[in-house]
């Protein structure tokens, strides 16, 4: 099996990289050798590579700035997609795609299954919502694995953050009233081979009655509160902080260009009862991860 992985650098991708080589001929890539805000490039590459499957942790992440950039996150998160999803119907090629727990508004306070109607609040939300419908409605042999709050320890993530505000700040003032299930890029990317080898190889027949919209994130959820009170808990012994106290905050107090769904944790209970697994707690990982 030849497997095209795009987007190999991002948190996601640098962990599917090192598990996906394990099932097959895996060739890796990300920007500037594909460049999603170029469509045809993307195509032109992936009729050169001819791939068996297509992984694609490929996304425009930049909440805020997507406001400020509608155009530049709809063509990455959406138009873009429609053309791969279109090369993979033509070609009869499964696509396994990521998105996101903001497409949904937040205000259901509870948790949110793949039966719940989205209603995307901000521009990243609506673009990653109407790419979902883009492979849908390709009728491509697609997996759409919807997630939340995906982390690791590489830049720019939400636990590299706070190890770095830990170390430069005594005190921290972290919102309380935003409400997910924190996920480690490692535990989505294993699980989410999971289609691999449960297919036995044969991806395609097996997609034909598993296939559509699936939530993976981490067991359980929290806010972003506690869960930086359990990052600062397992922070290894070797790395120094000064941060000495953390103080809950509201999100009206930290004014942001886009607005975040409250309440938007995820209930897996489809993906563990189609596979037989149980997703591990998100504290669990999380400390895997710090202290391993």
């Amino acid at each position: 099996m030849k497997i095209f992985l795009l987007g190999s650098n991002g948190q996601l991708g640098y962990e599917a990289t090192r598990t996906l080589f394990c099932y097959g001929d895996l060739i890796a890539v990300d920007y500037p050798e594909i460049d999603f805000t170029k469509p045809r490039d993307v195509i032109s590459l992936i009729n050169q590579v001819k791939p068996d499957l297509i992984y694609n942790a490929v996304a425009y992440t930049d909440v805020d700035r997507a406001e400020q950039e509608p155009e530049k996150a709809m063509l990455v998160n959406c138009h873009t997609l429609g053309e791969i999803a279109k090369y993979c119907k033509e070609n009869i090629v499964p696509f396994i795609h990521f998105s996101t727990d903001y497409v949904f508004d937040g205000q259901k306070n509870d948790l949110y299954t793949e039966d719940d109607i989205p209603n995307p609040i901000n521009v990243y939300g609506k673009s990653k919502f109407e790419g979902e419908q883009a492979i849908i409605e390709s009728q491509c042999p697609n997996v759409i694995i919807r997630t939340s709050w995906v982390y690791s320890m590489r830049a720019g993530g939400f636990v590299k953050k706070v190890i770095n505000w830990a170390q430069k700040n005594e005190e921290l003032r972290i919102v309380d009233d935003q409400i997910g299930n924190p996920t480690w890029a490692r535990m989505l990317a294993i699980l989410s081979a999971k289609f691999i080898l449960s297919s036995k190889f044969e991806t395609l027949k097996f997609l034909e009655k598993n296939h559509g919209v699936f939530h993976l994130a981490g067991g359980g959820y929290t806010s972003r509160y506690e869960w930086t009170k359990s990052i600062i808990n397992h922070i290894p012994k070797d790395i120094s902080v000064k941060v000495k106290k953390i103080n809950p905050a509201k999100s009206h107090e930290f004014p942001t260009p886009a607005t975040r769904p409250m309440f938007s944790a995820l209930n897996c209970e489809k993906f563990e009862n189609t596979f037989s697994i149980k997703i591990p707690e998100w504290e669990t990982s999380l400390k895997l991860m710090l202290e391993g």
